[in-house]
């Protein structure tokens, strides 16, 4: 992995090499749609990364909000990519509040529904009386 010293290295490169993205057109893609943010703004995919930068990166699995330690062009082993940057404890602790409720979902508890949300569907009416069942 080259590290480049003193240079600003472009976001999509930076989150894929960082690995938060498999491909750098899922990375363009992110920034594009405003899945990413730096320094709080949201940014276009050429923009250049110092270190420093704080980046905040929403996927699927939760959002993570990080400190660039590093630059690099070139994608390298994970055990590396870690060392580009530095999660926040905020971060660490809301994703995994989330995923523990993910878990909690899908150990067969009763959908959860927002108050004020309406009738259940079919589907989760059905979910419900299962769940009740079972009790």
């Amino acid at each position: 992995m080259t590290a480049v010293a003193g240079d600003r290295v472009r976001i999509d490169k930076w989150l894929w090499a960082a690995r938060f993205y498999k491909t750098r057109g899922l990375a363009t893609e992110a920034v594009s749609g405003g899945k990413v943010h730096l320094n709080g703004e949201r940014t276009k995919p050429a923009r250049g990364l110092q270190i420093g930068d704080s980046i905040t990166v929403r996927k699927e699995g939760g959002t993570w909000t990080v400190t660039v330690d590093g630059l690099t062009e070139k994608r390298g082993p994970a055990s590396q990519a870690e060392n580009l940057y530095t999660e926040t404890e905020e971060s660490r602790q809301a994703r995994e509040a989330g995923r523990e409720e993910r878990l909690r979902a899908a150990a067969g508890g009763p959908p959860r529904r927002e108050p004020g949300a309406g009738r259940p569907t079919k589907r989760e009416r059905r979910q419900l009386d299962r769940w009740r069942d079972d009790k």
